[in-house]
């Protein structure tokens, strides 16, 4: 039996802050082109198969807190976000990954891991409450 493990990585700008990759979407972009694009630029990685797609868009408001931590932190204020979340699978080589990304983009990431469910849910966002 395989062991589902997770990509993430830890945030730059952040300490402590861990996430998996993630971004915007440009004009008249697909969700899923944008997810693969976001992915190159913040990870290196092209060898990937999408899975799975979440069929509709995940939204949440930031807890007050946590809004104001943003504002401080990058100068606007944020108060929620809505995400496309797809499930892809690495089909190519771990050293392919390099959180310099591709070089189009400022690096957003110190170090990586795979991880188990559990540990993402442990570690992705506690530098925020």
């Amino acid at each position: 039996m395989r062991i589902l493990q997770i990509f993430a990585a830890s945030r730059l700008d952040i300490p402590d802050s861990w996430q998996m990759p993630q971004g915007g979407i440009d004009e008249n972009e697909d969700p899923r082109d944008a997810a693969i694009r976001e992915l190159k630029e913040e990870t290196g990685v092209t060898s990937v198969e999408v899975l799975a797609e979440v069929p509709y868009w995940l939204t949440y408001d930031f807890p007050p807190a946590v809004s104001e931590k943003l504002k401080l932190q990058w100068g606007s204020v944020w108060k929620g976000q809505a995400q496309k979340w797809f499930l892809l699978k690495l089909t190519g080589k771990e050293e392919e990954i390099n959180l310099l990304g591709d070089g189009t983009e400022k690096p957003e990431f110190g170090e990586w891991s795979w991880m188990s469910p559990e540990q993402v849910i442990d570690l992705v966002g506690p530098s925020f409450s």
